[in-house]
C-alpha cells in the first residue's frame, strides 16, 4: 500500500554499492535494524549502531532524515482501495517498521487508515514470529479464520497460514 524505497536508497548511501538481494539479505539480518523494528533499541542507538555497521558516512541527523525519505507515500490506488472495503471491512495493519518510519507513515495517514495498526515497534516482536500475529488477533477480537491476511513477504504469509489466517502474497 506504500511506497517504500529503502534497499536503493540504503545503496546510494553505502561507501561500496552492493548487488540488491545482498543489500536485502544483509538489511534483513542487520542486528540493529532488527532490534529497532521490534523496539528493543531507541532511534539514537539505532542510528549509531546502523551507521557504524555500514558504514554510511552521514552524520545521525542526515541518516534520519534519509531513513525517513523512504517511506514516499501512498501506491497509487491504495487510498482508494481501502475507501472501497472500509464499508464492507474492518482493515486493520500489522507492519513490520520502527519509530521512525511509524512517525512517517503517521504524518502520511496510513496509519490511520486503519484500525487498529500495529507496528513491530510497538510489540517487541516482527513478523513472521507467531508471537507478533497472535497479539495482532487479540487487539482486533477476531480467529485467525476470520482474517484475510496480504504481505509482500512469503516468510510472513506462510507464518499466519501455519496459525489458520487465510493469507495471499502480494506485490505492491
Amino acid at each position: 500500500l506504500v511506497d517504500f524505497s529503502g534497499p536503493a536508497d540504503l545503496n546510494t548511501l553505502l561507501p561500496t554499492p552492493m548487488d540488491e538481494a545482498a543489500l536485502i539479505a544483509r538489511w534483513a539480518a542487520c542486528p540493529s535494524s532488527l532490534a529497532y523494528g521490534a523496539g528493543t533499541i531507541d532511534t539514537d542507538t539505532f542510528l549509531t549502531a546502523f551507521k557504524q555497521a555500514w558504514q554510511i558516512p552521514l552524520p545521525p541527523p542526515a541518516l534520519l532524515a534519509a531513513w525517513q525519505s523512504w517511506v514516499r507515500g501512498w501506491l497509487p490506488g491504495a487510498e482508494a482501495l481501502l475507501d472501497d472495503l472500509r464499508p464492507r471491512y474492518r482493515l486493520a495493519a500489522l507492519s513490520n517498521s520502527n519509530a521512525a518510519h511509524w512517525e512517517r507513515l503517521t504524518d502520511l495517514g496510513v496509519v490511520g487508515a486503519f484500525d487498529p495498526a500495529i507496528g513491530s515497534q510497538q510489540t517487541g516482536v516482527r513478523k513472521p514470529d507467531p508471537a507478533i500475529y497472535r497479539l495482532a488477533l487479540d487487539r482486533i477480537g477476531v480467529s485467525a479464520p476470520q482474517v484475510l491476511f496480504f504481505d509482500d513477504s512469503l516468510a510472513n504469509v506462510e507464518a499466519a497460514r501455519a496459525l489458520g489466517f487465510s493469507a495471499v502474497q502480494v506485490d505492491g
